[in-house]
């Protein structure tokens, strides 16, 4: 029977997503998962004042939202000391990542990201016919002069960084960013992902610089923020490069409730700075209870803690598989190298108090796994 044919490019994809997430694998499991701490999620949620703005602006849901995203535009502008024009806001940053990667990457053009980078990223490269070139880690950081020398070699279209570092927690310092910024050859758009900026040193982020055209900042209102669900974000760019944004957008993908709740969200830099806080003294939990099981940690700017279980990739998944055997959600890195870690999201001290219960047990049916591959 005849149907309609799929595009070349799609037909050529492979039927996945970035990430299985904790929904799926508990209808998997047929039960909950008792502590969520694997997609760097924060589980001490949005201010009290953004649930009260988002009840109050749900009388209103049955109007759209404004196309425009006027108010949190001048909102995010003002916390930032740019101008509305230099903002774009979007269904979180992984949408604006596929719209940033449909303007400028035409079929067949080199896109540069890290090995083991953010896979959303790659996911929309291969999504819009982009050639994807990798540069591995070295000592569990993004490569600077490595990602440089590959987008210039390659003519990239689009060099792709995330600083603070997804899936290993590590950071730059702010001159180092500034001069690789000032290296990216001028036609190649530079993405650098600052979604865990609240989390990381002010230090480590430069000035923004909305005259120049080849870079796109994003950040997000997912993580500090406490409003993952609700799917917020923003890029910061110069005047020129966010009108491109418009000619592509969904111009109803920022709702009325996201808009509300981003803006409050600014609104209550008290509250901000508390949890991230209490992010901090979470890194530093995990890290003590991976210490108390004879693991090391991964310095991290992040909501999350890359833990090295001390062998390879195939041990850590078993320690990762012993742990959602235990009602524990947790993820780890996929690449070589970095996939000897598992990565623990900070969670309310329930959760932790439940990761540090299971993780010994976890690590002890690990090395009897191991054990009996290495004799057989």
């Amino acid at each position: 029977m005849a149907s309609p044919r799929l595009t070349s490019l799609v037909a050529s994809l492979p039927s996945t997503v970035p990430f299985t997430g904790p929904e799926t694998l508990e209808l998997q499991r047929g039960k909950p998962f008792s502590a969520r701490i694997g997609a760097n999620e924060s589980s001490f949620g949005p201010a009290p004042s953004v649930l009260d703005a988002i009840r109050t602006e749900a009388s209103e849901i049955w109007k759209y939202g404004d196309p425009e995203n006027y108010e949190l535009c001048h909102a995010i502008a003002a916390h930032h000391g740019v101008e509305p024009q230099n903002i774009m806001p979007g269904a979180g940053v992984d949408a604006l990542l596929g719209l940033a990667v449909r303007q400028y990457v035409q079929d067949g053009d080199s896109v540069i990201n890290s090995l083991g980078g953010y896979p959303t990223f790659n996911y929309h490269v291969a999504g819009y016919g982009g050639k994807l070139v990798t540069v591995p880690y070295i000592n569990d950081k993004s490569d600077l002069d490595g990602l440089l020398d590959a987008a210039c070699k390659k003519n990239a279209a689009i060099l792709y960084l995330a600083n603070p570092d997804n899936p290993m927690g590590t950071w730059h310092a702010g001159s180092d960013i500034q001069s690789f910024i000032e290296r990216v050859p001028e036609t190649t758009m530079l993405v650098l992902d600052e979604a865990y900026c609240e989390t990381g040193p002010a230090s480590a982020f430069p000035p923004f610089e909305t005259d120049r055209p080849n870079i796109l900042r994003m950040r997000t209102f997912s993580k500090a923020y406490g409003l993952a669900g609700i799917r917020c974000g923003y890029v910061v760019g110069s005047a020129e490069t966010i009108k491109s944004f418009h000619k592509i957008r969904d111009h109803f993908a920022v709702n009325r409730l996201a808009q509300a709740a981003a803006i409050a969200a600014l609104k209550d830099q008290a509250y901000l700075r508390d949890v991230v806080a209490r992010i901090i003294a979470g890194r530093n939990r995990i890290a003590a209870i991976a210490k108390a099981n004879g693991l090391s940690t991964i310095p991290s700017a992040t909501n999350f803690v890359a833990i090295d279980c001390g062998e390879d990739g195939t041990f850590a998944t078993a320690v990762l598989n012993g742990l959602i055997a235990r009602d524990i959600f947790v993820r780890k890195p996929g690449a070589p190298l970095l996939d000897r870690c598992i990565r623990v999201s900070v969670g309310i001290e329930e959760q932790l108090d439940l990761f540090d219960a299971a993780l010994p047990a976890a690590l002890e049916e690990a090395r009897k796994q191991a054990h009996t591959r290495k004799t057989a």
